[in-house]
């Protein structure tokens, strides 16, 4: 594993801060921009050998780093077109400098620009755009999208928001993008993680010092982000040392109860008890031997169950229907400050009163795992999901993961990461409940709320890369061991 804090994203404002801060400190921008544009050339011609390359260039820095690659690659006997979105006479600083450098022909911005070229780089906007694409910018990046040019994008690719992946208008599909120092969320994002193609992060100068002193909240959800916190058994360890995490299992989906409970215990949990209606506990014990089960018919039955203080982590919502036992018992939960996961059912129990759930979760660690549509019966928050994620992680005081193939884990001071991992064959029945499983396991060996949600969701996808097509929620469990093998291996690299 690279060291460094590479797991690291820069808001579009971030990011600025560093190129003031570089500046500051005595490195030109002129520096940088010869950096950037050094950098990308260097990428393409890593890829491909000499053929026409057509560069886009906009009317700002990304367009000077347009004017770089152009001449770098002219420079080295490739065949290079240069359309510019604008007059040169308009271009400030460093973008105008790198301007008057290019000996070449600049083109006005066109759709038939695109005919002839075998690569296009697309230097038109960057991370910057904050309005949707028009006129001919427009017009040139849906040609660009049509057709069948690959395309190198400088930062991001115009069109693609770079603090939350939205599509503004168009944007091309990227095969490559090259940024600079530190990904930006919307190479994480959906849509755009979808347009960035395979993202390059250059190191074009910028000091590990001035990016420190960023400090920013937006992770990737990488191994290293949570691994100091890991909760690796001791040699002098016992089964109680290592938490009791309890579940409420469902009457007549019994399925998710014993995902759940499958990777509590696979993940290290000391002790793993489902409480259940009596005719149901049959069916959670009769492939798992070490599974503890307590029968339970009502609310004040749960409570007694709760009493017990070893019992410190507790799952609600997997199979347990929605109904007012399931509202009662997350209520009785957090009154007992244990540490909770609330999860499907659980969730949609509070639709009609989210508040009554906020205010119960002040006084205990928590995590809400909803998927889309759990999370729109709660919280009435509108915009991009990096921005939902993180007011509902405010609102309800807790640690909030919120689902999908780009899932967001923000908790309520703002740290957030971006989990981008997990691939397609993920999205399938019942590993929703192996992952709120994996999180209530981890947190009752006390992995604190924030890193057992971000762990838990990064090993469901690295098990379900590593085993490939076909995978079932089964086979999720069944790869916790080999995951965690692999895991280990990483510790020594941190």
């Amino acid at each position: 594993m690279e060291k460094g804090n590479h797991h690291q994203l820069l808001m579009t404002a971030e990011m600025y801060d560093v190129d003031r801060a570089v500046i500051n400190a005595g490195t030109s921008g002129e520096r940088l921009m010869e950096a950037a544009g050094g950098a990308v050339a260097s990428e393409i011609q890593r890829r491909w050998s000499s053929r026409p390359v057509l560069i886009l260039c906009g009317p700002g820095n990304n367009g000077g780093d347009g004017f770089v690659i152009a001449r770098i690659l002219k420079n080295d006997g490739w065949p290079v077109t240069l359309t510019l979105l604008g007059d040169k006479a308009n271009l400030r600083g460093d973008a105008r400098l790198n301007a008057d450098r290019w000996d070449g022909e600049i083109l006005p911005l066109s759709v038939d620009a695109l005919n002839g070229a075998a690569i296009c780089v697309d230097a038109l906007f960057g991370a910057g755009l904050v309005r949707p694409l028009q006129g001919i910018a427009l017009a040139a990046v849906s040609a660009l999208a049509k057709s069948n040019v690959p395309c190198v994008a400088v930062d991001v690719p115009s069109g693609v928001h770079g603090d939350t992946g939205m599509v503004l208008g168009e944007a091309a599909t990227a095969e490559l993008t090259v940024t600079f120092s530190r990904r930006k969320p919307g190479h994480l994002l959906f849509p755009g993680r979808a347009r960035s193609g395979q993202v390059c992060v250059a190191d074009i100068g910028v000091p590990e010092w001035v990016l420190d002193t960023i400090e920013p909240q937006i992770l990737a959800n990488e191994a290293e982000l949570w691994l100091p916190e890991f909760p690796w058994p001791g040699l002098e360890d016992h089964k109680y040392d290592r938490g009791h995490a309890l579940i409420a299992g469902g009457s007549a989906m019994t399925g998710a109860g014993r995902l759940a409970s499958w990777a509590a215990r696979r993940l290290g949990a000391g002790l793993v008890t489902v409480a259940a209606s009596p005719a149901a506990l049959p069916q959670y014990t009769v492939d798992a031997p070490g599974l503890l089960t307590l029968p339970f018919r009502t609310v004040g039955e749960f409570g007694e169950i709760l009493s017990d203080p070893r019992k410190n982590a507790v799952l609600i919502g997997p199979g347990g229907g929605v109904n007012p036992t399931t509202h009662d018992i997350v209520l009785a939960s957090a009154k007992a400050k244990k540490s909770l996961v609330v999860d499907a059912d659980a969730l949609t129990a509070f639709r009609e009163s989210p508040d009554q759930l906020f205010d119960a979760l002040c006084e205990t660690n928590a995590v809400l795992t909803p998927h889309e549509g759990e999370f729109s019966r709660l919280f009435k928050s509108a915009g991009d999901k990096l921005t939902r994620a993180r007011a509902a992680a405010e609102m309800a005081n807790s640690v909030v993961l919120l689902k999908g193939a780009d899932t967001v884990i923000a908790a309520p001071n703002g740290r957030t990461a971006i989990n981008w991992n997990a691939p397609p064959t993920l999205a399938t029945a019942g590993t929703g409940d192996v992952l709120a499983g994996a999180i209530v396991g981890l947190m009752a060996q006390g992995m604190p709320p924030f890193e057992a949600a971000c762990a838990a969701a990064w090993l469901c996808g690295d098990i379900a890369t590593e085993f490939g097509p076909g995978v079932l929620a089964e086979d999720i469990c069944a790869g916790i061991p080999g995951a965690l093998t692999r895991l280990l291996s990483k510790v020594q690299e941190i």
